[in-house]
């Protein structure tokens, strides 16, 4: 397991210096601003956004919410040094290198959680809707924007060198359901990209 959360490390390390010029951060920017349309957030709301990347959602959601504060947690060392450059709300924000498995965060210390085209890589997705499910206070929501796997034309990649895996609504809905989070509904942003609201239940 160490040597399959390295290579995911090195991967994103590598990809870090063009992340945010090449074709698929494009398509992350237009999933963010769809996105941002779904999202209900509390006065001044603590929120963490898990696989941040270079912060790209955070500083589209200070510019909304000015009174927002939060977290962003990504492997990448790189990716986090770019975030930190680049971050236009500080001191609202912050980002810290860690695994969505094992998140070194309180109880019920969070008001939302958001996860974008990051959960197809994690080896073991239950153990992070579990850690979800922990860090969310009662009545918050979880926003995991993934790829589904219904006839997605990436599908083909799950047998990657990537080690990635789709999943569908039902197999999502059971994820949450399984840790104790409530499935509120499911949006298409993007293509095959699709939101997937969870609430942990107060």
């Amino acid at each position: 397991m160490n040597n399959f959360i390295n290579n995911k490390k090195l991967i994103f390390d590598r990809w870090s210096s063009s992340y945010d010029w090449t074709f698929p951060s494009f398509i992350y920017q237009a999933i963010h601003k769809r996105l941002m349309s779904k999202i209900e957030l509390p006065a001044n709301a603590n929120v963490l956004d898990l696989g941040c990347g270079t912060g790209q959602l955070f500083n589209r959601l200070g510019y909304q919410y000015p009174e927002l504060r939060g977290t962003g947690l990504d492997l990448s060392a790189q990716m986090l040094r770019i975030a930190r450059q680049k971050n236009q709300h500080r001191p609202r924000f912050i980002y810290i290198e860690g695994n969505a498995e094992l998140l070194t965060f309180a109880n019920n210390q969070f008001d939302a959680v958001f996860n974008t085209i990051s959960f197809l890589h994690y080896p073991h997705p239950e153990q992070v809707i579990s850690e979800v499910k922990r860090v969310l206070s009662p009545g918050s929501k979880f926003y995991l924007v993934d790829i589904v796997a219904n006839n997605s034309p990436l599908k083909c990649m799950a047998n990657s060198p990537a080690a990635i895996k789709f999943y569908s609504q039902e197999q999502r809905e059971k994820l949450g359901n399984d840790a104790g989070l409530l499935c509120l509904g499911h949006h298409y942003l993007l293509g095959f990209v699709m939101l997937t609201i969870f609430t942990k239940p107060e």
